[in-house]
Order: C-alpha cells, then sequence, then structure tokens
C-alpha cells in the first residue's frame, strides 16, 4: 500500500483533523480542546523521542500547544496541521536541550537504562521480536528515532517529515536509511561496529 493510498481510518483521521482545525480557527474553543485531545499523545511521544526525559517533552509540548493556539489562526491549509505542529514541538524541544545543561546530563544518564517507550504496545513478550524491535529503536539517536517513527507509525510523507523536523527532505531519506541500517545490524547481532 502506497502513502497515497491510506486506509480509511487513517484518511478518516485526517478528515477529523481537517475540520477540527478550520473549526478552530473559526474561534470554536470545543474543536481546539479535541484538537489536543487528538494530538497530545503523539506530540508527547514525539517530543520524548528527540529530548528522552519524560519532564523535558512534556515541557516542551506544554509550551508547543500555546505556539499552536497563537498561530493556528495564521495556518492557511488545514491539511499542514500535522507536519506545522509537529514543527513547532521539534523547535520547542531544541529550546529545552539546549537550554537545559543540566538535564542533557540527566538524560544522558537516564538513556544508560531502559526506558519505557510511551507508545501504548499489545502485550508481548518483551524478549519477543516486537520486544526486540522496540530495544533496538531505543538504541538509534534521538534525530533518527523521531524521522523513524513520523514515518513509520504517524504515517507522514518525507516532505511532511522534513517540515515537522525542520530539515532539509534529502537528510530525512538519509537519516531513515541510517536508521534502518542500524536496526537491521542490530537486530541481526551485528552491530559491534556501529556507533
Amino acid at each position: 500500500m502506497t502513502r497515497s493510498e491510506a486506509s480509511p481510518d487513517i484518511a478518516n483521521g485526517r478528515l477529523l483533523d481537517d475540520y477540527l482545525v478550520v473549526a478552530a480557527q473559526a474561534g470554536d474553543a470545543r474543536a481546539f480542546a479535541d484538537l489536543v485531545r487528538r494530538w497530545r499523545r503523539r506530540l508527547l511521544a514525539h517530543a520524548w523521542r528527540l529530548t528522552g526525559d519524560d519532564e523535558a517533552a512534556s515541557d516542551a509540548v506544554q509550551a508547543a500547544w500555546l505556539e499552536i493556539a497563537r498561530g493556528l489562526p495564521r495556518l492557511k491549509d488545514e491539511r499542514a496541521f500535522a507536519a506545522w505542529a509537529y514543527r513547532i514541538v521539534t523547535r520547542r524541544c531544541a529550546r529545552e536541550i539546549s537550554g537545559l545543561k543540566d538535564r542533557r546530563e540527566l538524560a544522558r544518564a537516564l538513556a544508560v537504562q531502559p526506558t519505557p517507550d510511551p507508545t501504548p504496545a499489545p502485550d508481548v513478550d518483551p524478549t519477543g521480536d516486537v520486544g526486540r524491535l522496540r530495544a533496538a529503536i531505543r538504541t538509534l539517536p534521538p534525530a533518527q528515532r523521531a524521522a523513524l517513527a513520523l514515518f513509520h507509525f504517524e504515517d507522514l510523507s518525507i516532505p511532511e517529515i522534513a517540515v515537522a523536523l525542520d530539515v532539509p527532505a534529502g537528510t530525512i531519506k538519509t537519516r531513515l536509511m541510517h536508521a534502518r541500517r542500524r536496526l537491521r545490524a542490530v537486530l541481526e547481532g551485528d552491530d559491534h561496529d556501529l556507533s
């Protein structure tokens, strides 16, 4: 299935998001609250992928929602909401990371320990294939982890991810290529020479 042949659930979800954006732009507070409810978890997961720290991710998303609320009336194309919102969160995460040296030290210390994945997971054996894949994804650098998640889990296109992460599309392709290569090496047990 190509990206243009998205499932009906994904297409319906995008139509609902488009409607909520337009309604929120018109001043409908309930539509904005619904938009927050629909997107909060995804934006929080994205922020966590970038920061690796629950508190920094939460702070970044909270600040991002304020910026989204202020900027939403100026958003010209409601279909661009996803990439636009991810971009705002990406920038907020960058500010959190660069502005909080102490948190970066904490994030490095926590990176050594297993960190729970904020995305919901079905009940699976953590030593099985899904558990091994999740563990391998956690070993990726934040930029690769974010690109991979936005592409495969959030169903964004390369250009949308480029907007969301505020980098050129070629950089996204490179990050995805390196992430896949790294995952393959880790899963096949040949990760000793990758860094």
